[in-house]
C-alpha cells in the first residue's frame, strides 16, 4: 500500500507541479489535461487545458493533483505538506523557493526538535512544513 497526497487547485495545477518539481528536485510524470481526456467533450471549451491528473515523483514518494472546476474548488484546510530533510542547506532552498511570492507563517529556523523548521503557504494555497531533522544545534 502507498499513501499518496491529491492536492486540489484553482486552475493553475500545472504552474504548482512545474515549481514543484523544480524545487523538489522531482520529475513529472503524468501532466495531462481535461482537453487529451476520455471526458473532452463533457467540459466547458476554456477548461480543455486544465488538468484532469497530474503526477510528481520526488525520490520513491509521489505527489498528485488536478484543477478543481471552480464551483468545486475549495482551499485546503486541516491539512499540510510535510517535507522531511536531512540538509539545512537543502531545507532553506526549498522553503526559499516554495515561499516566494507566498505567504510565510512562520519563518524557517532552528527549533528545540529540529536544525530547521519552517511552514508557510506557497502562492497556490498550499500550506507546507519543511523540517530538518537531527538534534537541533
Amino acid at each position: 500500500m502507498q499513501l499518496i497526497p491529491h492536492l486540489n487547485f484553482k486552475g493553475n495545477c500545472e504552474e504548482a507541479f512545474k515549481l514543484y518539481a523544480q524545487s523538489l528536485r522531482g520529475k513529472i510524470q503524468t501532466l495531462m489535461t481535461f482537453g487529451d481526456s476520455p471526458m473532452a467533450d463533457q467540459v466547458p471549451s476554456d477548461w480543455g487545458g486544465k488538468i484532469i491528473h497530474a503526477t510528481l515523483i520526488v525520490g520513491s514518494a509521489q505527489l498528485m493533483g488536478s484543477d478543481a472546476p471552480p464551483e468545486r474548488y475549495e482551499r485546503p484546510k486541516g491539512m499540510t505538506v510535510t517535507l522531511q530533510l536531512d540538509d539545512p542547506a537543502e531545507a532553506e532552498r526549498i522553503f526559499r523557493e516554495l515561499s516566494e511570492s507566498g505567504t510565510v507563517t512562520m519563518p524557517i529556523q532552528q527549533t528545540f526538535w529540529a536544525a530547521r523548521f519552517g511552514m508557510l503557504v506557497d502562492r497556490f494555497g498550499i500550506p507546507w512544513m519543511i523540517n530538518c531533522g537531527g538534534e537541533a544545534a
